[in-house]
């Protein structure tokens, strides 16, 4: 088995240390974060917002986002060094310290703040920095630990960033805007809990109370399929609330059906448990997809 590298004077050159920093702040993540934004800033505006706004607010979206990562790293630690899918993060293999993670948490969110208040506006600065003290203080330090409920309730974070690309544009939020967000909302926990079944036992090893854990397979199967349900009528109300067209509807129609059988399948056979996880990925992005082709194109 290969050693941890815990001298800071053996983490590798400059390239080496910066990947570690980068990867604290999960830029996988991130990039579902931004995925609905867009298409919130696009149907806000009933066309192109400008590219400048948008720039800047995916900019601000993206250090808030960074900076909760960061923190989220640095709270997880103990959690991550006991799960085989995470033991290798910066933090557990000792490639960042402990002390520059709090720091650049701190630094990313607080600039956040600073840059979609002066670029945006102080409702999408506020909304954005929420959902970083949420994700961190909320989420991590708490319901993370304490419930089975953590990724439902906690999901808000992640859907958060709908509200700062629809305030970014107009300075206050509509039905349309909060349809958005509970379609987010409700995405996240299917989304989560197909990874949660196929890390189960990492989750049972580290003592967090990860649906699939506390109540088994089979209840959190009843779980996806409840929730991909109501994601899908949410996508659907969009239609007439938001005033989109065919190429929405379609798309809402097909890639909804598609998580639904896919849903069907894992509760059949909950080895696919991965591959609905993959799905939820795609279905995000053909619905953000749909939502900016037909307000722009059509």
């Amino acid at each position: 088995m290969e050693a941890v590298v815990t001298d800071p004077r053996e983490r590798g050159g400059f390239s080496a240390r910066l990947g570690a920093y980068v990867a604290l702040t999960k830029p996988r993540i991130i990039e579902l974060l931004l995925i609905t934004t867009v298409p919130a800033m696009v149907l806000a505006a009933g066309g192109w917002p400008g590219t400048w706004l948008v720039a800047t607010t995916l900019i601000g979206g993206t250090l808030s986002a960074a900076g909760a990562n960061a923190l989220n790293s640095y709270y997880d630690t103990d959690i991550d060094a006991h799960m085989r899918r995470t033991a290798r993060r910066p933090l557990p293999a000792h490639r960042v310290p402990a002390r520059h993670a709090v720091i650049l948490g701190w630094v990313l969110g607080v600039a956040g703040f600073v840059w979609l208040w002066v670029t945006t506006n102080l409702l999408a600065a506020a909304l954005s920095t929420a959902a970083f003290l949420f994700y961190v203080y909320g989420y991590t330090r708490y319901l993370k630990r304490a419930t089975d409920q953590n990724i439902v309730i906690g999901g808000a974070a992640g859907a958060a960033p709908v509200l700062v690309g629809w305030a970014a544009v107009t300075g206050t939020l509509d039905l349309p805007a909060w349809l958005l967000f509970a379609l987010v909302f409700y995405w996240t926990p299917p989304h989560f809990w197909a990874l949660a079944l196929r890390y189960r036992d990492d989750y049972a090893a580290a003592g967090v109370p990860m649906l699939p854990v506390t109540r088994g397979v089979e209840a959190t199967l009843r779980h996806i399929l409840v929730y991909s349900g109501l994601m899908v009528l949410i996508s659907l109300a969009l239609v007439p609330s938001a005033g989109l067209r065919w190429v929405y509807l379609l798309t809402a129609i097909v890639a909804g059906s598609w998580f639904l059988v896919e849903s069907l399948r894992v509760f059949r056979t909950p080895e696919r448990a991965i591959a609905l996880f993959g799905t939820s990925t795609a279905y995000l992005a053909a619905i953000s997809a749909a939502i900016v082709v037909d307000v722009l194109v059509f």
